[in-house]
């Protein structure tokens, strides 16, 4: 994709939202900016689709996000994580965003343990 080296995660962009010290770190370690940035569809239903989200709260998400490009599920990564869940017992949203990375080149920014497993292994 043309700029965008990175897709954000969920708990990323949350630990973005609340200053979380582990993800700043990595923000500045990077000198990431938006522009260089996308999440996946999955993302944003996980973020807005929070049970209890305050009006408030979701202002702010989709301000947040508009910052970065949106990533639409494709029938291909539909099938690449089809293939993921296959070989690896992924949870279908982490199969997703791996998928979307995956697919589009990008590495993946993410506080999820699980999720890194995954990206390393060479899915």
């Amino acid at each position: 994709m043309s700029g965008i080296n990175y897709l954000l995660d969920t708990n990323f962009i949350l630990g973005m939202l609340k200053s979380t010290p582990e993800v700043l770190a990595v923000v500045g370690n990077k000198g990431l900016m938006a522009r260089q940035c996308a999440f996946s569809a999955v993302t944003r239903m996980e973020m807005l689709g929070y049970p209890g989200i305050t009006a408030g709260e979701d202002a702010l998400i989709r301000q947040r996000l508009a910052q970065f490009t949106y990533l639409p599920i494709s029938a291909f990564i539909e099938d690449k994580a089809i293939e993921l869940r296959r070989s690896h017992r992924v949870k279908l949203p982490d199969a997703l965003i791996a998928a979307t990375a995956l697919c589009h080149g990008l590495e993946v920014l993410t506080m999820d343990v699980a999720l890194q497993a995954i990206l390393r292994s060479g899915a």
